[in-house]
């Protein structure tokens, strides 16, 4: 803009220029780069007029040219670029499968009355703990030990006939005894002619009579014990039912909701009336890849597969299991297979039907590199990162990366330990770059915190 005003200046004041010459009385004028002239005496005049203001016009643009190169190149060198920077880190890195897994109670039990009757009693609070054989429901228990009386009623009355059937053949062997001595006198006799044939065979009769009657008692002793035998089982049964109306947890677990009320009449094997189900331990579901089952298998193999869960808005503190299930077939309609491993979960953070991350470490890998995630950059070549080198100066440098794992990348080939990688500020950086690091905010914050 400087120029360019110069310039028009100085082509106005060329254009005000009157030449007079001494001799002659015609007066001409000549403008710059453009020349208005009238022929008179003298003409080589106007071509030495217009030779000198090409010549000032050339020297006047040579001038400002100096001066705007000079201004150019007394412009200042461009300041550092800010970056973060990371450390490339040699250390173990765990090798790890992540999924998501569903939590599942170790076991659940369905409450169910075993008898009918009106449930008067309900002992405990939902959401409650309770232990396995604590007291959950009373049915009315009444008309089970009626029952129960009843049968061990009968069950005496039986026993009395037995007793008495016992007495009846304790008499009716001591009569057929006799019967048989005198049948065997008479048959000595008679065959000394002393008595009459008639007489010996009514006698032969009676102890065949009276033998008849003793296989008929002891029958009858067999039947009132067959009825004193069913009389208790009666009472067994009767037992067991009058016990089903006190309804007792097989579990430790956490109820839930009361499914029915104090009150209510209900039916043998009909309704739930609570569901209970075992938090401590716990197990938590998930699927992997198929193509990862045969190193599952073979690190299992050596020793137990350890993995952790990691619940929402907690994983600082994540819980550690130990796989203890591998399905027995893959799912083929979504190519994975499902495993399942068991928590203590001592402070219960995990909850049945809760969804969380999973960590499966299969192994660790010692003497691996790793650099902060944000550090790996992708181009048209392929994946690099800034080197800082000791000048303060970045180099692209292309690398082959691995897994990630947390908020860092394995370096597989590329990167020594120890090196400085820029972590922010990529964008403005290119090969030989001049920079200036700057602490970032997350160690700002960490100092801060630092007492």
């Amino acid at each position: 803009m400087f120029r360019n005003s110069l310039f028009g200046r100085l082509t106005k004041d060329l254009k005000n220029i009157r030449f007079s010459f001494y001799k002659g009385e015609v007066g001409m004028e000549y403008p710059f780069f453009k020349a208005h002239r009238v022929w008179t005496k003298g003409q080589f005049q106007p071509l030495f007029i217009r030779i000198l203001g090409g010549i000032l016009g050339l020297l006047f643009l040579a001038i400002f040219s100096l001066g705007c190169s000079n201004e150019k190149s007394s412009k200042p060198v461009s300041a550092p670029i800010p970056i973060t920077v990371g450390m490339s880190i040699q250390k173990t890195v765990p090798m790890e499968l992540r999924a998501i897994g569903n939590v599942q109670a170790y076991s659940t039990v369905t409450v169910k009355s075993k008898v009918g009757g009106e449930l008067v009693r309900v002992h405990f609070a939902e959401g409650q703990d309770v232990r396995k054989g604590a007291l959950l429901f009373t049915i009315d228990p009444r008309p089970y030990e009626a029952a129960l009386k009843l049968t061990e009623a009968r069950l005496e009355s039986n026993l009395a006939q037995v007793q008495q059937a016992k007495a009846n053949l304790e008499r009716d062997l001591a009569r057929a005894k006799n019967a048989e001595d005198d049948a065997r006198r008479y048959e000595f006799l008679i065959e000394r002619g002393v008595v009459a044939r008639q007489q010996y065979e009514k006698m032969r009769a009676d102890a065949d009579a009276l033998e008849a009657t003793v296989r008929a008692d002891r029958a009858a002793i067999e039947n009132a014990e067959a009825a004193v035998s069913a009389d208790r089982a009666a009472i067994e049964n009767a037992k067991i039912q009058l016990g089903y109306c006190l309804i007792r947890s097989s579990i430790d677990g956490r109820t839930g909701s009361l499914l029915i009320q104090q009150g209510s009449i209900v039916k043998a094997e009909d309704v739930n009336l609570v569901v209970i189900n075992q938090i401590i331990p716990i197990e938590v579901a998930f699927s992997v890849p198929e193509q990862f089952l045969p190193e599952i298998k073979k690190y299992m193999a050596s020793g137990k597969l350890q993995f952790e869960a990691l619940a929402p808005m907690n994983e600082e503190r994540p819980d550690k299991g130990i796989v203890t299930f591998i399905d027995n077939a893959v799912d083929s309609s979504t190519g994975t297979i499902r495993l399942k491993g068991t928590f203590a979960n001592r402070e219960r953070k995990l909850w049945p039907g809760q969804f969380v991350n999973v960590v499966l470490t299969l192994t660790r890998e010692p003497n691996t590199i790793v650099v902060p995630s944000q550090a790996i950059q992708t181009g048209q070549e392929g994946q690099y990162v800034f080197v800082v080198k000791q000048d303060l100066t970045v180099e692209s440098r292309p690398v082959v990366v691995g897994r990630s794992v947390n908020s860092e990348t394995v370096v597989q080939k590329g990167l020594r330990a120890n090196e400085k990688v820029v972590t922010d500020g990529q964008l403005r950086l290119y090969p030989g770059a001049r920079v200036e690091i700057k602490t970032s905010d997350s160690a700002n914050a960490t100092q801060k915190k630092t007492p």
